[in-house]
Order: C-alpha cells, then sequence, then structure tokens
C-alpha cells in the first residue's frame, strides 16, 4: 500500500501523472519553438513533473540512491530553479534562457524514465535489451538525447516572451 492504496494502482496514478507531465511539456516544447505565450500547458507541465518525481520516492524501495531515487533528485533540483526562473526572474534576462533550459531537461529526463521503463516493461523492447546496457537501448537514449539538445538550442534561439 501507498497511500492507502494497492501498489499496482498506485503504480498507474504515477504513470498516468508521467504521461501527462510528458504531453503538457511537448506542448509547451512546442510554443518554445513557437515562440507563443506560454499558457496553462506551461503550469500543468510544471505541476505533474514535480507531481512524477515527488510520487517516484513514494515507491517501497530498501534503500536510498537508486539509478531512480538521483534521477529523481536531479529533476526536482532543475525544477526548482525553473520555478525561480519563471516566477522570481519573470522570464527577463538570463532568467529566459535558464527556463528554457531547465523546462527542457525536465521534459527530457521524463522521457529519458519513459524510455528506459518502456525498456524494462513492454516484451519485444526488453527482449532488445534485456540489460538495458545494449545496443538498441543505447542508440535510443542518444537518439533522444540527441534530439532534446538540438530542440533545446532551437527552443532557446526562438523564444522571447515579451518584456512586461
Amino acid at each position: 500500500m501507498v497511500l492507502g492504496m494497492p501498489l499496482a494502482t498506485f503504480t498507474f496514478l504515477h504513470v498516468l501523472i508521467s504521461l501527462v507531465g510528458i504531453a503538457s511539456g511537448l506542448i509547451v516544447l512546442e510554443r518554445f519553438l513557437r515562440n507563443r505565450t506560454l499558457g496553462v500547458s506551461n503550469l500543468v507541465f510544471l505541476i505533474t513533473t514535480i507531481l512524477t518525481s515527488v510520487t517516484g520516492f513514494l515507491f517501497p524501495f530498501k534503500t536510498f540512491g537508486s539509478p531512480a531515487h538521483i534521477v529523481g533528485v536531479i529533476s526536482l533540483v532543475i525544477l526548482a530553479i525553473a520555478l525561480f526562473a519563471l516566477y522570481a526572474g519573470n522570464l527577463v534576462g538570463a532568467w529566459r534562457w535558464i527556463y528554457v533550459s531547465t523546462a527542457i531537461a525536465a521534459l527530457y529526463l521524463n522521457v529519458f524514465v519513459a524510455v528506459v521503463q518502456s525498456f524494462l516493461k513492454i516484451g519485444r523492447l526488453h527482449a532488445l535489451a534485456p540489460t538495458g546496457s545494449e545496443p538498441p537501448f543505447v542508440i535510443t537514449q542518444g537518439i533522444v538525447l540527441v534530439l532534446f539538445i538540438v530542440l533545446a538550442i532551437v527552443a532557446l534561439m526562438r523564444f522571447r516572451p515579451p518584456t512586461a
């Protein structure tokens, strides 16, 4: 039981929150790339991405320090910086690129974990990379990383929110 829910229910809720975080993060990324106002999708992205990391720490574990915990801590630190850039820095000056970079990094970490989980849980993918160190897994994660780096560079060049 986690938060009064059976583990399977809690896992489903965690995955659902994660998927909403990824979907809303992709909308925010699109808004960066098209220099559009961020809108409510940005708030949904931030809340669900924070919840994804927080709920990840609630799963039963014997010791702290697994790769999942490390990714969760890194994600929360990145999100804290993003929140500061957005709400205290108002995306003015350097806070613009800090926010864009941290928001995309947080989205990348969610997608990174989704790829890891896909290779662990989807039979055909797991058969291609049972230990997570085989070429199909490494190549997939490499492609995702390069794609996010390119998208981040383009987003940094294009996104210019209006100054108040």
